[in-house]
């Protein structure tokens, strides 16, 4: 298997990098939307992803990644199983891509044909729904992806769990993953529904500057010449984001939100005519774990202005009178808000 490029070498795109370590803190985030230039490295910092990611410990032989102290949602197998009973095994966080051909079977799961046709068992096939439980789901060019399958991945995020009434099968299994998207704007829009469920929105550009382009050359032509000697080199730093991320989701459930910068974020959302309130939950969490990566015990108003443009930008309707970007409006409203 190929050695992935190491997280911590991307050369900037900071705003990407902050999005996906603050969905790896707080899962309940709702996913991450990377919209940008074609070759910025969009799909390398999602692959290198597992690499800052603690262990789980899984049910053995589960092909649901259940975890073994029990499930709000076990799956046909642990749910005839006493939580904290049967042996267990660690594995590293699963991150599964969704190719843009994926047929429905292949994403939900189907009937074993082998079984049934060799033992005249009647058994299901798990999908790619069930090897996403508990990790990250990916999916490159999010906005080529068929209509049906936009419906199906709405309604497993919206409830957690995978449905699957087919063939005389009817199973019920945990499907709780963090959705991550990438795209080229160039290419299509997304669909609102779908659009509207990724907790964060980040816009990547091509490098301006010539010694971030000499800089990302020099790391991608030593990554290539001797992968595992890059990896080892760049080791240590991904060690400190792993720990980063570990004492991160310790600090997480304890973390100070006062009610000024509740206010803040309600005040933000109602200037820039946010519909519903998932724009307000989404800066409320995003603000929270990027404090928990800071290791503050308290969140500030500058983490509330750091995560605003990434939870916001995609939730603002189109002004025609207004031609400036979402992102120029967020932050012009952050000015006349937090000055």
């Amino acid at each position: 298997m190929a050695t992935p490029y190491p997280f911590s070498a991307i050369v900037g795109q900071d705003e990407m990098k902050l999005a996906l370590r603050i969905a790896a803190v707080d899962p309940t985030i709702g996913g991450v939307l990377v919209f940008g230039d074609r070759g910025t490295g969009k799909s390398t910092a999602v692959r290198g992803l597992p690499a800052l990611l603690p262990p789980i410990r899984t049910v053995r032989d589960c092909a649901y990644n259940c975890n073994p102290d029990g499930a709000a949602t076990p799956c046909p197998t642990c749910g005839k199983r006493e939580p904290g009973k049967g042996r267990t095994r660690t594995i590293p966080v699963p991150v599964v891509d969704l190719p843009l051909g994926a047929t429905e079977d292949r994403v939900v799961g189907t009937l074993d044909l082998e079984r049934a046709l060799v033992d005249g068992v009647r058994s299901f096939e798990p999908g790619l729904l069930a090897r996403a439980n508990r990790g990250f789901l990916y999916i490159d060019e999010v906005n080529l992806l068929e209509d049906h399958l936009v419906d199906l991945l709405l309604d497993v995020a919206a409830s957690g769990e995978n449905v699957v009434e087919r063939e005389g099968i009817s199973i019920r299994h945990p499907a709780r993953f963090v959705l991550v998207g990438s795209g080229n704007p160039e290419e299509g829009d997304l669909r609102p529904q779908l659009l509207d469920r990724f907790g964060l929105s980040v816009e990547v550009t091509t490098p301006r500057v010539v010694e971030d382009r000499m800089e990302v050359l020099r790391r991608r032509d030593a990554y290539d010449r001797d992968p595992a000697g890059f990896h080892r080199r760049w080791s240590g730093q991904d060690g400190r984001l792993r720990s980063n991320l570990r004492r991160a989701r310790k600090l997480l459930p304890d973390l100070v939100v006062p009610d000024e910068l509740l206010r803040m974020a309600t005040e933000l959302c109602l200037a820039l005519e946010v519909d519903g309130l998932r724009g307000e939950l989404t800066l409320l969490r995003g603000a929270r774990a990027a404090a928990a990566l800071e290791e503050e015990s308290v969140v500030q108003p500058r983490h509330l202005r750091e995560i605003a443009p990434s939870a916001l930008r995609h939730r603002l309707r189109r002004d025609p009178l207004d031609e400036s970007g979402s992102t120029v409006r967020v932050e012009r409203a952050l000015t006349e808000l937090l000055g």
